[in-house]
């Protein structure tokens, strides 16, 4: 059932689901028995079958079912769209990973999820050398037509999605905020030049999700899955980017890594950079 085919009552329940702090594996599995309305509408009794009580205080909190159709008309106003893990356009390179989001909220060229892409990830605080390498790579590969995907964040992901863009070349941002937000606010130029030029946004977090430290590494997940390979670029030792290669490597992803040393002369993309 494609995005056209839901009403707006439907689109409400799964907007409800996306707020409630149950894991999606749990959530997977319960939605195989039972519809988001039917979920909505179980009195106690029948959700002590299936949920511990914490969440169903979840379920069942008020605040969790407020303001649910302001939710829909910015949805609307804005283009976004939510891609839910029984619809036809839901990644299979998605759905079949542990703890597949049960939904994806989605800003721009939904048809990218089909071609062929490679996450590229690394430091934040990366170094000169991490930027080139980054910006070049990104860059030759987007020519080859590769969608290149990243997380928005400083560092190697800003330089990914640039080298992309320099290559007239298609990139998918990956975030861990809601959609309606831009993290960190120095990439909100970046933001939008991937939306104009008919890239993709994508987050399994509702609208209004601001930055949580939890949020990012649980992102990783679905940057290495909706991908076909991993470019490691710079990592420091237990960062984000080492998460998404373990992520990469349970998904039996091939996974990537840019040598230490390297002499950038030998690149023929330098002269994007310099």
């Amino acid at each position: 059932m494609g995005q056209k085919g839901k009403n707006m009552q439907d689109i409400k329940y799964w907007i409800w689901l996306t707020k409630l702090n149950i894991s999606p594996e749990k959530l997977r599995k319960t939605l195989k028995k039972y519809t988001p309305a039917k979920l909505w509408s179980m009195e106690e009794k029948e959700l002590k079958k299936i949920f511990t009580n914490g969440e169903i205080d979840q379920i069942l909190d008020s605040k969790n079912r407020k303001n649910l159709s302001s939710y829909e008309q910015y949805m609307k106003e804005h283009k976004i769209e939510l891609i839910t893990i029984c619809d036809k356009e839901y990644p299979d390179k998605l759905k079949y990973i542990e703890n597949a989001p049960i939904a994806l909220y989605i800003l721009g060229n939904k048809n990218l999820l089909k071609e062929k892409s490679i996450a590229v990830v690394g430091s934040r605080t990366c170094t000169e050398y991490g930027k080139t390498m980054s910006q070049a790579f990104s860059y030759l590969l987007a020519k080859y037509n590769i969608i290149i995907i990243s997380g928005l964040a400083l560092g190697i992901d800003t330089f990914a999605h640039e080298g992309a863009l320099l290559a007239e070349g298609k990139t998918i941002a990956v975030i861990g905020t809601g959609i309606d937000l831009v993290y960190p606010k120095e990439n909100i130029k970046l933001m939008h030049e991937i939306i104009n030029k008919k890239g993709l946004i994508i987050s399994e977090y509702p609208l209004g999700t601001k930055p949580s430290k939890n949020n990012f590494p649980r992102r990783n997940r679905i940057i290495s899955a909706i991908s076909d390979g991993l470019l490691v670029i710079e990592a420091r030792e237990k960062s984000g980017a080492l998460i998404t290669v373990n992520y990469a490597l349970e998904q039996g992803k091939d996974v990537y890594v840019v040598p230490r040393e390297y002499n950038k002369y030998h690149c023929e993309a330098e002269v994007i950079i310099y």
